[in-house]
Formats: C-alpha cells, structure tokens, sequence
C-alpha cells in the first residue's frame, strides 16, 4: 500500500502500488493517478452522434482540396465511437494563465494531438457517467513524460477522456481514415485523395510557351505580337475556367 493526497481536500488516501484511478473517501473526488502524482480526470461529452459524424465528414470530404465528388463516391469501412485520453496542464506563464494539451496514448491517428479545449465545463468521470456503446481508450504514456519540459509553474493536471469518431473509408481501392473531435466537430486527415493538378500545370506551360514565343515575334512583328497575346491570354482564362468548373 502507498498514501497519496487529494487534490482537492488534501486527504491522505491509501492505495495498492501500481493503481491507476481511485476516488477520495472524504470528498469523492475522482482521482488519476501515475508517477508524477495525483490528479483530477474528466471527460468530455459527445455533442455528435453516429449520423451527424457521418454527415461531419461527407461536408469535409465535398472540400475544395478533395478529389471531385469524393462524398458520393467514398464508401465507408468503418465508424468507431471512442474516448481519447489527453492530459490537460494548466500553467502559469511570464504572468498569464496557459493550456496545454498533449496526448496520453501513444497513436499514429491524425489531429490527436491539435485537440482543442470545448467551451463549457468538464464532466467529472466517475462510476456513474455512461460511456454508452463508446470504446475508452487506456493512457499508455504517463504524465511525468511532459512535465519536465512544460514552460511556467503548475496550477493544475488532470487526465481528460476527448470524444472522437474514426471513420474508415475507401476510394477506388485505397483505404483512408479521418478522425473528428466530437465536441468541436474538426476533421483530421493526414492523406486523403486529392484534386489533380496536372491540368493546371499543362497550361501553365502551354501559356508561357506561346507567350515566350510571342514575345520574340514582337521584335519584328508588335501589333501581330500583341493580338496573338490577347488571343492566348483569353484560352488560358477560359481553358483554367473551364476545368475548374468540371471539378467543381
């Protein structure tokens, strides 16, 4: 057995060496914790159900960045309901309060470790909240880990459950996944298919050929010069608007 306080009451608590998460005897505070000490955890709420995760991520993939009409043509795999835990610091910084975020398992799905804070109150994790169907991810990084190397003095650590969507999907044979943060409703991709740009650059060079050559003949030949420019400054412009029309 070992003693630790609370970090609310500062209640000695007793606990078996190598426990993870208790709750105070005198205030009923729920407790992490690891090498560095005890500390509060929360978790947050789902503001995003099944459907509108889906629909979350059929906007992001109409974007201008994907390639054209991957919302219809991307078939889903995959949904996951889960619970990410982060540890959260709040610091105090060259006199001003700092929140930092930094993830408390070690993963290779994008954007978990640019998760923002959500506006409102933290929900305190205990025996009573209900998970639901969501799958709750262990820390496997201890919080020690970050705290050497955060700047300013403590004020508060606590370990926080984020609510995410994983959502795998495929596109003409290559599978791809997008990760988003349920309470903020943000989509994080590190590859998705993208919009080629071959067509843009053709006539980029299309363009600076006949101008190169255009230019030369204006040596001898200005007013032909200047019209035939005219001529191909117009197919460029309606060529790139064409194109960009058809991928719209």
């Amino acid at each position: 057995m070992i003693t630790i306080k609370c970090p609310k009451c500062v209640a000695p608590i007793e606990i078996d060496a190598g426990t993870k998460f208790t709750k105070c005897p005198y205030c009923d505070t729920q407790i992490y914790i690891d090498r560095s000490g005890a500390g509060f955890y929360y978790i947050i709420d789902f503001t995003l159900n099944k459907d509108a995760a889906i629909g979350t991520f059929k906007r992001w993939a109409s974007g201008p960045s994907k390639v054209k009409n991957l919302d219809k043509a991307a078939s889903i795999i995959n949904i996951k309901k889960m619970f990410f835990p982060t540890y959260f610091f709040r610091r105090h910084v060259d006199g001003k309060e700092k929140i930092i975020i930094e993830p408390a398992q070690s993963t290779t799905l994008p954007g978990l470790h640019r998760l923002k804070i959500p506006a409102g109150d933290f929900q305190i994790f205990d025996s009573s909240y209900n998970i639901d169907d969501a799958e709750l991810m262990e820390p496997d990084i201890e919080m020690l880990h970050y705290l050497d190397s955060l700047p300013g003095s403590g004020k508060e650590q606590a370990l926080v459950y984020f609510p995410i969507w994983i959502i795998e999907y495929s596109y003409k044979g290559t599978n791809y996944k997008a990760v988003i943060d349920a309470s903020s409703s943000e989509v994080f991709a590190s590859s998705f298919p993208t919009r080629s740009s071959a067509s843009y650059l053709a006539i980029t060079a299309s363009g600076f050929v006949a101008f190169f050559i255009e230019g030369a003949l204006a040596v001898k030949y200005p007013v032909i010069a200047i019209a035939l420019m005219g001529v191909t400054a117009l197919a460029v412009f309606l060529t790139s608007y064409k194109i960009t029309k058809e991928a719209a």
